[in-house]
């Protein structure tokens, strides 16, 4: 939530922030402003709505020319979006300029405080208040690192803080506790971002910043502290991608592209998992093998479609090593005070290493005693440093909000653990693992087919554009699936969509079904469990006798369905716990196309933000 931006260096520090926040609206779209450190004094704009709007604004009232700035896009929490609630916030004499990531959870009490001492705050935002405190501590130390280490201390919540004054021309402070922030290092200059991809441009030399540290930027000087003030060790990465993947290629929207990128993403994620003889060799899982094979039980935390990507891997889990899995909506996970013990391995799921809720859910699980793994696009992020170890997906950047790639390879990653714990265990010979682990070096070929025979897709996403609802069902992991299925339509189209398991179908949501209403069913394969075949068939049957529509995706060569469809979508024959990384993509594509359709703004979605990094 939230993109942020900062540059001190020798170039227009305007032009380097706003292109960075372009790279970044994903990040939030409520609002967008700068400030520019020029002549001795703080210049700064800002404007409700799309950065095209802070844009307009730039090219009829230009800001003067300066080295130092920093910009904000912004997913709103306090306030509204409006002029008067986006970022920068300054204090009363207009020397300090402050941005924000997160929530500051005793704003109150600190603006009735400042109130009280005659500072008078023109916002309803909780991240005006740090101006103010930050232009307090800089007139008794003029230090603006120190200034914002003893604001820090007195702030509750988990927050990204970045900050300059017209008094300190060369500098640029930053502060973190729960909430993304990385430094990036170049020839003469240093940025400051929520995201990497801000200054991919620019460099691909990054610094970690860890919990509860300031950092102070200087063109040729990077100095990273605790709140305490003493100094800290950085360690640098380095980004192994570059400015042309966070870009569209010609792709109409950053979605497409992605969803276009899966099979690539997807053999990236095998990429050096696989020795020469067929074994898996995951040399970033750094717990012990004898731990693993102490562990009595699975826990999987995550939110959203990571959530989902969980759902399936419990299959997998539990039918390969034959260990109890649980899946954890992770807002939830610590509230209902869940059993863990040092036998139990938690698997955190997140695209951006930033979900708070994720995060909160992995931390409450170490204090437990138990072993945690992650499962992260994002190198150098939160949740994999604070995790025993992790399995990085290599998906790429993904920038649209609603999830496809990450997706895809978080199943990826999921089955290399399940596989994992199997060859660990011995729960599975080596000759049964080499032939999954043949299956899943195939699926990149077989998402490329599904991608070729889209068309059919579109056209009918588009015929269904003008519906209200669309119901969605599946069996075993295509279960999940239609519940992904459901939430790529609630994201991207704004109607009502449900996912149900099928056998639940005659419980309840039955009731639902009506004349025309078009309902998305996923089709187990008739091979290896044909009793989950047969079921669905009848359910088939069921919604079409009410007058359903059905939308049917189904493997190749299975003809027992056809005379039961509306619509028929073909995927290649998988095994069946693969088969989610071959039906999910028809869903991502058809929600993709009726949401373009309606005239939706498919990479921004309204209210969605792409890392939640608040509760």
């Amino acid at each position: 939530m939230c993109g942020i931006v900062g540059y001190v260096g020798p170039q227009s520090a305007l032009d380097v922030v706003t292109a960075g926040l372009k790279r970044l609206e994903y990040r939030g779209y409520d609002s967008a402003g700068v400030a520019v450190l020029a002549d001795g004094g703080l210049a700064t704009a800002k404007r409700a709505g799309k950065l095209v709007n802070l844009e307009k604004e730039l090219a009829a009232r230009p800001l003067p020319t300066g080295a130092t700035g920093i910009g904000h896009t912004r997913w709103a929490t306090h306030g509204g979006p409006t002029d008067a609630n986006a970022h920068p916030h300054l204090d009363n004499a207009g020397r300090v300029a402050v941005v924000h990531n997160g929530i500051i959870e005793n704003f109150a009490e600190l603006r009735a405080e400042l109130a009280g001492r005659g500072h008078d705050l023109a916002s309803e935002t909780d991240t005006e208040v740090v101006a103010h405190l930050l232009a307090e501590e800089f007139s008794s130390c003029a230090d603006l690192a120190e200034a914002m280490r003893l604001v820090c201390k007195r702030l509750l919540g988990a927050f990204t803080l970045v900050a300059v004054h017209a008094d300190a021309p060369d500098v640029v402070v930053g502060a973190r506790r729960d909430s993304p922030l990385v430094v990036g290092v170049g020839e003469g200059e240093s940025f400051l971002a929520s995201d990497v991809a801000a200054f991919i441009e620019h460099t691909r030399s990054a610094i970690e910043l860890g919990q509860d540290q300031v950092v102070e930027l200087r063109r040729d000087q990077v100095t990273v502290t605790g709140f305490d003030g003493a100094p800290t060790d950085v360690r640098t990465y380095h980004v192994d991608w570059d400015a042309s993947a966070a870009e569209k290629g010609g792709y109409p929207s950053f979605m497409l592209k992605e969803i276009a990128e899966q099979p690539r993403a997807v053999a990236d994620t095998l990429l050096g998992r696989i020795d020469g003889s067929g074994a898996l060799s995951l040399d970033e899982v750094r717990i012990p093998p004898e731990a693993l094979r102490e562990a009595d039980k699975v826990v999987i935390v995550a939110c959203g479609t990571a959530f989902h990507a969980g759902l399936i891997a419990k299959y997998a889990i539990e039918h390969w090593t034959r260990i109890p899995c649980e899946v954890e909506l992770a807002s939830e996970f610590r509230h209902r005070d869940p059993i863990l013990d040092p036998q139990t391995l938690v698997i955190a799921v997140s695209q951006s290493g930033e979900t708070m809720d994720t995060l909160m859910a992995l931390r409450h699980a170490r204090e437990q005693g138990a072993r945690v793994l992650a499962i992260c696009n994002t190198n150098g992020s939160t949740i994999p440093r604070e995790s025993d170890a992790v399995l990085y997906t290599h998906a790429g950047p993904e920038v649209a909000v609603a999830s496809t790639k990450a997706f895809l390879t978080q199943l990826v990653a999921c089955y290399l653990v399940a596989l994992y714990l199997a060859q660990v265990r011995g729960a599975k010979d080596a000759d049964e693992i080499r032939a999954v682990v043949r299956d899943l070096s195939a699926i990149s070929r077989s998402v490329e087919r599904v991608l070729e025979t889209m068309e059919p897709v579109r056209e009918l996403a588009r015929a269904l554009a003008h519906k209200d609802t669309v119901l969605f069902l599946g069996r075993h992991v295509g279960y999940p699936v239609a519940l992904e299925g459901a939430l790529k339509l609630k994201e991207l189209a704004y109607m009502h969509a449900e996912g149900f398991a099928a056998g639940e179908l005659k419980h309840g949501p039955i009731a639902l079904v009506e004349d025309d209403l078009p309902v998305v069913v996923v089709v187990p394969s008739p091979r290896g469990r044909s009793v989950l075949h047969d079921k669905m068939v009848s359910s088939i049957q069921e919604i079409r006798a009410r007058g359903a529509r059905t939308v049917v995706i189904a493997e190749e060569g299975d003809d027992e369905v056809v005379p039961y469809a509306d619509h028929l979508i073909l995927v290649p024959a998988v095994p069946t716990l693969l088969q989610p990384l071959v039906t999910t993509v028809p869903l991502q594509v058809f929600a993709c196309e009726l949401a373009t359709t309606r005239g939706n703004e498919v990479d921004q979605p309204r209210n969605l933000a792409k890392s939640v990094t608040v509760e």
